[in-house]
């Protein structure tokens, strides 16, 4: 999710692109705060939500910044979930925008997703942007279903039978557990790996991860919630960063007791609000989720490279968004 920028145009001072450095995450905040802030005309569109410093401490080396004249002009960050990668923030100086330098930063994040390997490529941006969805078709990209980004009001909630947190793991069982989550997630989508969202989590103090375990000796489902202030959740939310259950007949029943168990956390932390996003092309979880009282508060497209579903189909059970 961007702000706009496409060609470059003539006069404009040349355009430099390197890793962001830690002293650059001030500025880097500011910027994202201020690109959103002027498209969507608002003052302050994050508010206590952190995008900037969160990823820059998940992989720094998969942020990169663009200078113009010395002077930070925009940022980008590459994410990878194994065979899954995606990109944003991607983010522009305004009074810079339409010179190209969006396209400039998009050239570092398509180099991490040849080094990494991944198989599908995506990302979330305004549906209703010509702009936005020209500057990533160049790069193979292609919109598919709407993404809704969905909220509801908390409420006490049962104790979930099964429910482990990760964080309360002993560190010795914590490599047992990631493994236990790569299969999971394997089997949604083959190859598609968590693990730097599930450490990242914990390592930053973000939140935790939800491991949902069943009668066998397989995860029944995993979420990783951002909790509050400081993360990409915000002040009394819980944030679904991403959830899936196991696929097969008993999906959906997995997946409601995994809605059950992210409601708990949030209870439990104190927040009053849950939010998650879900891709429409998931209609059956979709569905749920509006019968539990979730309502859409934004809204936007994936675009998918290859032009093809991932794992957003009628038989997956996956809370996601990728902004």
């Amino acid at each position: 999710m961007i702000p706009p920028a496409a060609e470059r145009k003539s006069g404009v001072a040349p355009v430099s692109v390197r890793p962001l450095d830690e002293s650059d995450l001030d500025r880097a905040d500011e910027i994202c705060r201020m690109a959103f802030g002027t498209f969507l005309g608002v003052p302050d569109p994050f508010g206590t939500v952190d995008y900037v410093r969160t990823r820059w401490a998940a992989d720094p080396r998969a942020a990169f910044a663009a200078t113009v004249e010395d002077e930070l002009a925009g940022s980008n960050f590459a994410t990878n979930w194994g065979s899954v990668g995606y990109f944003g923030p991607l983010t522009v100086r305004p009074d810079l925008w339409d010179q190209g330098i969006g396209r400039r930063l998009m050239e570092p994040v398509m180099g991490c997703f040849d080094a990494w390997g991944n198989r599908h490529l995506g990302l979330f941006t305004f549906s209703h942007s010509a702009k936005h969805l020209e500057l990533y078709r160049r790069y193979g990209f292609w919109p598919r279903f709407l993404t809704a980004i969905m909220k509801k009001q908390v409420t006490d909630g049962a104790a979930v039978p099964g429910r482990v947190l990760y964080g309360e793991l002993p560190a010795a069982e914590r490599p047992d557990a990631l493994s236990l989550c790569r299969a999971l997630t394997g089997s949604v989508y083959e190859g598609l790996s968590l693990e730097r969202e599930i450490v990242a989590a914990h390592a930053q103090g973000l939140g935790d991860t939800i491991l949902l375990h069943g009668a066998g000796s397989e995860l029944d489902g995993l979420a990783v919630c951002h909790c509050g202030a400081g993360s990409e959740a915000g002040t009394d939310v819980c944030f679904v960063k991403f959830g899936a259950v196991r696929p097969g007949p008993e999906a959906a029943d997995r997946f409601e007791r995994l809605l059950d168990a992210c409601e708990r956390l949030a209870a439990e932390r104190g927040l009053g609000e849950l939010d998650a996003g879900m891709n429409l092309g998931r209609p059956d979880a979709y569905r749920r989720m509006i019968d539990r009282g979730f309502r859409t508060w934004l809204q936007g497209v994936t675009m998918h490279r290859p032009n093809e579903p991932g794992y957003s189909h009628p038989d997956a059970y996956v809370i996601d968004d990728w902004r």
